[in-house]
């Protein structure tokens, strides 16, 4: 099998335009200007950007952003203007004037800050976090939150949100503060075939599920109040998609709670499961549990769910339900500080482990399970460091896919190993996503999907459990804004998804009737 890199012709074909062939439109929701230049360095050629602040901002931070759409300008973004900027209001005001600015741009993404920022240290006399932002961070957020929330229910328009950390890692460029992750699992395929795709929106979930070969129904809402723009999509031993996400709501006492929650779904035409609340390892106290990181999960072989976050001390803690359904307590896996990129797996033993990237140096840390009475150990000493945003499961049992802090290369590791192992040329940014079990021609095959440079579909593949021998990659032309993603049937047939602008879903299948990874013109999601 040829390992070189091949480009799929097609890639502006109406399909995958924005619709009516207009670039989509890009909000950046912000308290000052300056605040705005992270997310505008995110833009790439096509967006067109229109940013909103709460505050005019000091001299120097409107000149640092006008350089910053400048240099997106240079990269073939449109900018909507000067910043639009609200002045002081209180939070109702707020809110109603930036949903009047959402509806006169009429946007399909949206980027904001942290409405529950990172704390830097505690204040034990008082009880009280310390953060390294001002409050009109967080506040700007959960405004903007709100008003696209508001702006999505009445439009009835999918709106993408990101929120970003106040800053990024060193040297990391934009990409790597981004508060909930980009999803890479968030197209399945049923035990009939038929597929369903899961979208974060600012309204929280939705999702669109094919209701006939070739037919789609939706977009659909999966109703929970308060649902934060993020999504983790894991399936059970029997092949059922389980989603995990975060639920903000308001305290009478004016804070918020921030829990985890959980869905299912067990047939594709049926609605999934009401929402269950996990709550959270630091529930005692709304100010510490605000902090809580966006949940991993894995099963075991046993049928047993294990769900795993970053809690308050930059820890890990871990809460699990039997197959009968029994859930334990939230217990903390004490160690090594770790950052937001948290991965689950399923080991080759049959259990579950989890693997984190380190908050305070560059690396990774792994926790396994085999202690006295089945308490959970601390791996320090893995070969690697990860970008942060890109440490997800690989298709291998008990591996773990990223790309290289230092050089960008996607990679793969499990135990064992003395390094990871480079993937080959795929260059781009942001998670892979991985499946296994592809049947062509009489062998089976895992393949990897990924965000290229310029934010086209790559398809890579190779002999299931053998990355050793080499990665095929294609790149199969669609643009996607979010991680494009790939299923495969129990019949062992492979599909990609990619979500394009112009609040699209396309899908691409890999030809049964050719040989190798052929894969068919970019299909539209159509009702």
């Amino acid at each position: 099998m040829s390992r070189r890199s091949e480009h799929r012709p097609g890639a502006d074909s109406p399909a995958v335009t924005a619709a009516g062939g207009r670039p989509h439109v890009v909000a950046v929701v912000v308290p000052e200007p300056a605040d705005a230049v992270t997310p505008v360095g995110l833009e790439q050629a096509g967006a067109e950007i229109a940013v909103v602040a709460l505050q005019a901002g000091a001299k120097e931070g409107r000149a640092a952003l006008d350089r910053a759409l400048a240099a997106a300008a240079d990269r073939g973004c449109g900018v909507l203007g000067a910043p639009r900027v609200l002045g002081g209001r209180d939070s109702g005001d707020t809110v109603a004037a930036l949903l009047e600015e959402l509806r006169d741009l009429v946007p399909e993404r949206l980027h904001t800050l942290d409405p529950d920022p990172v704390h830097l240290s505690f204040d034990r006399a008082s009880g009280m976090p310390e953060y390294g932002v001002p409050p009109a961070h967080a506040e700007t957020a959960a405004h903007a939150l709100a008003a696209a929330r508001a702006w999505q229910a009445e439009s009835g328009r999918l709106l993408s949100v990101d929120c970003h950390r106040a800053g990024s890692d060193p040297g990391l460029g934009a990409a790597s503060c981004r508060r909930y992750p980009a999803p890479a699992t968030w197209l399945s395929a049923g035990f009939d075939g038929r597929l369903t795709a899961f979208l974060p929106t600012a309204a929280g979930l939705v999702r669109r599920y094919q209701d006939a070969p070739g037919r789609w129904t939706g977009p659909e809402p999966v109703e929970g109040p308060g649902l934060l723009p993020g999504l983790s999509v894991v399936r059970d031993p029997h092949g059922l998609p389980h989603v995990f996400g975060l639920r903000r709501t308001a305290r009478g006492d004016g804070g918020v709670d921030v829990e985890v929650v959980h869905a299912a779904q067990y047939r594709t035409d049926g609605p999934p499961t009401p929402w269950h609340s996990l709550g959270g390892p630091n529930r005692g106290d709304w100010r510490r549990a605000r902090a809580v990181g966006f949940p991993a999960a894995a099963f075991d072989a046993a049928g047993g769910l294990h769900v795993f976050v970053r809690n308050f001390g930059h820890s890990i803690s871990r809460r699990g339900q039997a197959a009968d359904g029994s859930w334990t307590a939230w217990e903390h896996l004490s160690g090594t500080r770790v950052g937001d990129d948290l991965a689950a797996v399923t080991a080759p033993h049959g259990g579950v482990e989890v693997y984190a990237r380190r908050r305070d140096a560059p690396g990774a840390v792994r926790w396994f399970p085999g202690g006295p009475g089945g308490a959970w150990i601390e791996d320090r000493a893995l070969p690697f460091a990860p970008r942060p945003g890109t440490l997800t499961p690989a298709p291998e049992a008990g591996a773990v896919l990223f790309r290289d802090l230092h050089t960008n290369e996607a990679c793969l590791w499990q135990p064992g190993m003395p390094a990871p192992r480079p993937l080959g040329e795929v260059r781009g940014s942001g998670p892979l996503g991985a499946v296994r079990g592809v049947e062509r021609d009489g062998w089976a095959y895992s393949v990897l999907t990924a965000a290229g440079p310029d934010g086209t579909c790559l398809v890579g593949a190779y002999p299931e459990g053998r990355p050793d021998t080499g990665v095929w990659w294609q790149d199969l032309g669609a643009p996607s804004y979010e991680a494009p993603a790939a299923t495969v049937s129990r019949t062992g047939r492979l599909t990609v998804a990619a979500r394009p602008p112009g609040r699209r879903l396309v899908l691409a299948g890999c030809d049964e009737r050719a040989g190798g990874f052929s894969f068919g013109d970019w299909r539209p999601a159509q009702g």
